[in-house]
């Protein structure tokens, strides 16, 4: 008998954005609950008014990071959210998402699912630029 490798999706990490809701965080923390199956090492949330960014994000499941004082102090229009299941790098919060980037006065969160196949190419290549790393 052979047995050949299961072609069924296997579940890594779960994205959620929002766009144009004012209470985006709370429609992004009943996404992330939704997807809750797709991680449960730890879980994030960016939530913005076009002006001002605000985050929260720690180790565990989605109702444990987030409860109501917390999303009612994530105010703005639109939001992003992660719930991570790690398959490279290690299980800590420096590695939870949504990932955060300040530059030239602008403010950047993104949200990534996947693996980057030729990524150690590409971070020694950006580190040669001056690119500093604060994942792994």
């Amino acid at each position: 008998m052979i047995i050949l490798p299961s072609r069924s999706p296997r579940e890594e990490c779960g994205v959620f954005g929002v766009f144009g809701h004012p209470e985006a965080a709370k429609l992004t923390y009943f996404g992330l609950y939704a997807l809750q199956h797709r991680g449960q090492e730890s879980a994030g949330i960016f939530c913005s008014d076009g002006k001002v960014v605000q985050e929260h994000k720690s180790m565990g499941l989605v109702n444990e990071v987030f409860n109501e004082a917390r999303l009612k102090d994530l105010k703005g229009h639109i939001a992003i959210g992660h719930v991570r299941y790690s398959t490279t790098g290690s299980s800590v919060l420096q590695n939870a998402q949504p990932f955060c980037v300040h530059h030239a006065g602008h403010t950047l969160a993104v949200a990534h699912n996947g693996n980057l196949v030729n990524a150690h190419y590409i971070r020694k290549e950006l580190e040669g630029h001056g690119s500093i790393f604060q994942t792994t």
